[in-house]
């Protein structure tokens, strides 16, 4: 059994966000992407625009010393221009670990991310490691 292009793309994105491979990242995303943070700390909000999306991820590299891990667990397509990633994230910030899961929504418009809404097993935890 292939796999969904839509899918492939989201794997690519993972795999690029890991390496730290900005190019890459950036050639999969729209110029007007919005990546949607849910919570009540630093990071929540609506970061639009491509540069707002990496500046992002840059941040959270920052943030954690580069101990920010990501391990993808599943990528499912509708078929329609949407993706769900689930996913394992770890890290470290000051004396605070992180290990929660995750998931993301994704909207893909001509083959590009367009749209990314973040969702979390425990929001609370999360705005304590990030506040």
């Amino acid at each position: 059994m292939s796999e969904h292009p839509d899918c492939a793309l989201i794997r690519r994105g993972y795999l690029a966000f890991v390496e730290g491979d900005k190019e890459t990242l950036s050639s999969l995303m729209t110029a007007d992407v919005v990546h949607h943070v849910p919570g009540n700390h630093q990071f929540s909000g609506h970061h639009k625009g491509r540069d707002a999306v990496l500046d992002l991820y840059r941040q959270l590299g920052e943030e954690t010393n580069g101990t920010m891990q990501v391990q993808l667990e599943a990528v499912l397509a509708d078929g329609r221009g949407h993706v769900m990633s689930f996913h394992t994230s770890r890290a470290d910030r000051g004396d605070h670990g992180l290990e929660i899961r995750e998931g993301l929504f994704f909207t893909i418009v001509d083959g590009k991310i367009s749209d990314i809404d973040e969702c979390t097993e425990d929001i609370d935890e999360e705005n304590r490691f990030w506040g």
